[in-house]
């Protein structure tokens, strides 16, 4: 499955999206927008994990801004909504999904990231969110995503002087989940996405949509909802089979 601005596979229960835009650094576009969402809408059912990354050493250079065009308030109101639409098409979809990041992770691009499960960074990353000196406003989710990582506190200073973290202050402020090795992105990401995949669906599915709505909610509410989600997860057949597992002292088999 070959795009214009991106290339993906499938191989089992394991899909690989890669961005090819790489004379413009893997930069965002509508075109690269749509082609992603397209993806994700054309997965099949037994696929459980999507490795996402860029070519030519960047991840995504955030907003092509030679594509930037003037909008009217209503228009620019729109075109943020549909960026968000697809980022929790990403995050919320069921599908778990696993960044490998090289390179440029900036505006967009970080927005992207954000929206992905599990994020994995190569000591060439450079995170950013640059919009502030460049007389616009993110709009591709960074104010949830983002702030919900680092604060509100960090997230101003780092769009007020547009400060640069790399993938081991990255790791120390939860941008991403690992810092490793030039050449080890992907790899780790095909041997996470593997093991992943091995979980029963149920509670994957569960783990990426339960987990940061509950956050959002107030002591009260989350804990009830966890009682929910525990419930209803531990009625599939894969709970049986996992504690079954269990007690005989052998792996699981899930569906």
């Amino acid at each position: 499955m070959t795009g214009t601005y991106t290339q993906g596979r499938i191989d089992g229960q394991i899909a690989e999206l890669s961005l090819i835009r790489e004379d413009k650094r893997n930069a965002m576009s509508d075109g690269l927008l749509a082609e992603i969402e397209a993806f994700y809408t054309a997965l099949p059912a037994e696929v459980r994990v999507v490795i996402l990354h860029g070519t030519g050493g960047h991840f995504c250079s955030g907003l092509d801004l030679a594509e930037h065009v003037s909008r009217s308030a209503e228009e620019g109101v729109h075109h943020s909504r549909n960026w968000h639409r697809v980022m929790d098409m990403i995050q919320y979809g069921g599908t778990v999904t696993v960044s490998a990041m090289t390179g440029a992770v900036i505006g967009g691009g970080l927005e992207l990231a954000c929206a992905t499960h599990v994020r994995i960074a190569e000591p060439s990353v450079m995170f950013q969110l640059p919009e502030g000196r460049r007389g616009i406003f993110v709009g591709g989710g960074a104010t949830v995503r983002v702030g919900r990582i680092l604060g509100a506190d960090r997230m101003v200073e780092m769009m007020l002087t547009g400060r640069k973290y790399d993938a081991d202050e990255g790791l120390r402020l939860g941008l991403t989940h690992y810092s490793v090795a030039e050449g080890a992105a992907l790899p780790m990401a095909r041997e996470l996405a593997a093991r992943i995949a091995d979980n029963a669906p149920m509670s994957n599915y569960f783990m990426v949509n339960a987990l940061p709505r509950i956050a959002d909610m107030s002591r009260a509410d989350g804990l009830f909802t966890e009682s929910l989600a525990a419930a209803l997860v531990q009625t599939t057949p894969d709970a049986e089979e996992g504690l079954k597992a269990f007690l005989e002292k052998r792996a699981p088999v899930f569906r």
